[in-house]
């Protein structure tokens, strides 16, 4: 029984890695999440009009994500002179993603992702970190092993290769 048990936990480890991730073109995810605020976000809606940042941080307030997350602060002057809508999707509550957003300043939204709907839609891990960029709802770069400290930077640069 257990290497009945085994056998099914690798295959289903093998089957999520070989997963397809959301390819460049693709229309954003018709998936519904409640931000920090409780309110219900559709990201396909959300994404269908100029340029969407969707970045994903595994859990709020760790150094890591609390980094990732303050870079793209730091820079929301120059985000919002191109137009960007941010989005920070984990699994954290709403509760949780508030007082994240409140104790660090963040001024995107954070939506959160505790049943791993938006998660599963971009075919990601749940501790993972990863950053798409939408444009009149469709993907049009991605990073599938973001930054912490340079998101922003990273992000910037993709835009200026995007408007070339």
């Amino acid at each position: 029984m257990k290497t009945k048990i085994l056998l099914v936990m690798i295959l289903s480890l093998f089957s999520s890695l070989s997963a397809k991730v959301l390819e460049i073109g693709s229309p954003a995810p018709d998936v519904s999440v409640s931000d920090h605020e409780g309110n219900v976000i559709n990201l396909a809606s959300a994404c269908s009009e100029g340029t969407t940042l969707v970045f994903f941080y595994p859990k709020a307030m760790t150094p890591g994500c609390t980094k990732q997350a303050c870079s793209l602060r730091d820079s929301w002057d120059e985000l919002q002179t191109r137009g960007v809508t941010i989005y920070g999707v984990s699994s954290d509550t709403a509760a949780t993603q508030q007082e994240f957003r409140d104790k660090y300043q963040l001024p995107f939204i954070l939506l959160a992702d505790t049943k791993q709907v938006v998660s599963r839609a971009f075919k990601k891990t749940r501790w993972s970190r990863h950053a798409y960029i939408f444009q009149d709802g469709t993907l049009v770069w991605s990073d599938l092993s973001a930054a912490t400290t340079n998101q922003a930077a990273e992000v910037l640069a993709a835009l200026d290769k995007l408007e070339k």
